[in-house]
């Protein structure tokens, strides 16, 4: 007999954990600060005088003790007091701007990067072919396997042999090497509008994106202000805008470098930035022009751009601007 039984709304039952709501907001503090955990804590102690965001049960003293206790933050190992953020608080910083930026895409099926060619896979084509050694047995056709078995043996004595067997054409799935681009010019925070936060938050996406759904890709990250040089996926929450121009140029060369070396035939160049090329390298010296569209920068920026294209790398920009 199904029973009910009722009793008086308890909302606190539905509050957030203390601990996780102040680390959301310390996660995101610590992108503002490029990793600074000194800083991030003042700035969370300032809102929590001003919002009263904890309260006397918990207060940030034991929030900064559960962050050393599960292993977000740890001491620089240098002999002093500083904390810096651990590898768990990487990740973690990297999941939620997947969280925050892709959330849609994971709602999607799981899975490598589909193309048009048959071949080893798991998702179905609308083909049936013969069985062949080495096809996985959960590609088997079972209604076409069953068909032909009677076909070839008659109903009474019903067997199977491997001639019977059918299975289901699958598409190939194929590796991509990516290089990810950077721009950390000084325009990224020019005029107080902070561009290199949510650049750094696509760049953490784009970067978990493809650690998780496509584990076999390659991926390499590089940043381009005056110059261009590679960065670990661990930097990526901590990287600091520069008194730089941006020399996109520099940039897709390095990119182009680092491809050329990948065995992959398919490659591709993912760019961060918020405008126009305004830099680039002529023998030893600087060509900086910050003063509308300059055509030799632009001529030299697209001439690289054409030169993706005829090697059959994909350039995809995400611009960062309001």
């Amino acid at each position: 007999m199904i029973s009910w039984r009722f009793r008086k709304f308890d909302s606190d039952a539905f509050k957030e954990n203390p601990f996780e709501t102040l680390l959301r907001l310390f996660k995101e503090l610590l992108m503002h600060t490029n990793g600074d955990v000194s800083k991030a804590l003042n700035w969370l102690t300032q809102l929590d005088n001003q919002y009263s965001i904890t309260d006397d049960n918990y207060g940030i003293a034991d929030f900064i003790q559960d962050l050393k206790d599960k292993g977000y933050i740890k001491s620089d190992g240098k002999g002093s007091d500083k904390l810096v953020p651990a590898a768990k608080m990487e990740l973690s910083l990297r999941k939620q701007a997947l969280d925050d930026i892709f959330d849609h895409l994971r709602k999607s099926k799981s899975g490598d990067h589909k193309t048009n060619h048959t071949g080893q896979g798991d998702e179905h084509t609308a083909e049936i072919r013969p069985f062949a050694f080495g096809d996985p047995l959960d590609q088997l056709a079972m209604t076409e396997t069953l068909k032909s078995a009677q076909i070839n043996h008659g109903i009474d004595e019903f067997f199977l042999t491997q001639q019977d067997l059918h299975v289901h054409e699958t598409y190939y799935q194929s590796q991509t090497s990516t290089v990810l681009m950077i721009d950390i010019s000084h325009s990224m925070i020019l005029y107080g509008e902070d561009r290199i936060t949510p650049a750094k938050k696509v760049a953490m996406g784009l970067a978990e994106l493809i650690i998780t759904r496509y584990p076999k890709d390659t991926l390499d990250i590089i940043v381009f202000g005056n110059d261009a040089w590679q960065v670990e996926i661990k930097d990526l929450p901590y990287l600091e805008v520069g008194p730089y121009h941006t020399n996109t140029v520099a940039g897709l060369e390095l990119a182009m470098d680092i491809l050329r070396k990948r065995k992959n035939p398919n490659k591709q160049i993912m760019m961060i930035t918020d405008g126009k090329p305004t830099c680039i390298k002529v023998g030893k010296k600087y060509y900086k022009n910050a003063y509308g569209i300059d055509r030799k920068i632009l001529n030299r920026t697209l001439a690289l751009a054409v030169k993706c294209r005829k090697l059959n790398i994909p350039v995809t920009t995400f611009m960062i601007a309001r």
